[in-house]
């Protein structure tokens, strides 16, 4: 795979992740509205400004793997991506869609876990791309905590 082909690959990981994400999040806002919520929950807000952030440092950490990674190592990050991105959009789909909120929180504990073996991978590329990453994969290991919060508060989903 070259290295244009590698890079629009993980800029399209990164925008299906964004739109697919978003489509299942404003699936029936008022019964997200109507849970009980972990005390930990951070403002509303903090999510709007966040995940922007995140799917920006996603996008541009991956277009600069692309470019200076070797094929092979480039094409494992991007394997690493990918399967992250299918259960983080699985806990979004599991949350929102049929309010399965135990399954959606290990499916996006392992999206984390994945994140942050992501981390690394880019870290070893150049260590600064893994500093990039590093407030995503602490968002997602929040993220993960505040899921399990949300499935032992709200156990009939």
């Amino acid at each position: 795979m070259d290295r244009t082909l590698l890079s629009v690959a993980f800029v399209a990981v990164v925008v299906a992740y964004a739109v697919l994400s978003t489509v299942w999040v404003s699936h029936e806002p008022g019964w997200y509205a109507a849970l009980d919520k972990p005390s930990f929950q951070p403002p509303d807000l903090v999510f709007g400004v966040i995940w922007p952030l995140n799917f920006l440092a996603l996008a541009g950490t991956g277009l600069v793997v692309a470019q200076q990674a070797t094929t092979g190592a480039g094409l494992r990050i991007l394997g690493v991506l990918v399967v992250s991105v299918v259960l983080a959009l699985a806990w979004a789909y599991l949350f929102y869609v049929p309010h399965r909120l135990d399954a959606a929180a290990w499916s996006l504990a392992g999206a984390a876990v994945l994140t942050w073996l992501l981390l690394v991978l880019e870290a070893r590329v150049a260590w600064w791309l893994g500093a990039l990453l590093t407030p995503y994969a602490c968002w997602l290991s929040i993220a993960t905590a505040l899921a399990f919060g949300y499935a032992r508060l709200n156990p009939s989903g």
